[in-house]
């Protein structure tokens, strides 16, 4: 019970730190700190990031609206981790920044996907390409922060992993 206790109130603290993250830097275009904690989530606690998504899912929705955006955040970050696990024998920083910066390269396409039954493939091919330069900045800045916080942050989780005794 006292391990079953322990485990939602950490998936709920991962779900609240996605918000607080993304709510920290919103002011700046295409920069967010999410896809860096998710695959260092997914790393250290595992399937306990699945709880942490529906935590911050849910209230991306409360705080902003279930709107056609939240549709999109409900196969994108799942998939981010999904990915992660599947390459979770990457041991490198260089590795995970260079991951983390295709998948903000590919952020736009992916939210695209939404609109496949509702538009025209050229019309969604030119939604791609008029968000290709935000995509850009994106890629650099998920590159950049995974980079440089990559491997303190993942020291700093694996520590609290220790200390509270998950595994």
């Amino acid at each position: 019970m006292k391990v079953r206790l322990l485990d939602l109130c950490l998936m709920a603290m991962m779900g609240v730190v996605l918000v607080v993250s993304k709510e920290a830097v919103a002011f700046l275009p295409n920069v967010e700190l999410i896809t860096l904690l998710i695959i260092l989530f997914t790393l250290v606690f595992r399937r306990r990031v699945i709880g942490a998504l529906c935590v911050f899912l849910l209230l991306e929705g409360l705080l902003y609206g279930f709107g056609i955006w939240w549709v999109m955040y409900l196969y994108i970050w799942p998939l981010l981790a999904l990915l992660t696990w599947l390459f979770h024998w990457m041991k490198h920083t260089w590795q995970w920044a260079i991951f983390a910066g295709l998948y903000g390269l590919a952020f736009g396409t992916l939210c695209s996907l939404v609109y496949w039954p509702m538009w025209s493939f050229p019309a969604i091919l030119s939604w791609i390409a008029s968000g290709f330069y935000f995509d850009c900045n994106h890629a650099v800045f998920n590159f950049l922060l995974c980079l440089f916080l990559y491997y303190p942050l993942r020291l700093g989780l694996e520590k609290l992993q220790k200390q509270i005794r998950l595994v």
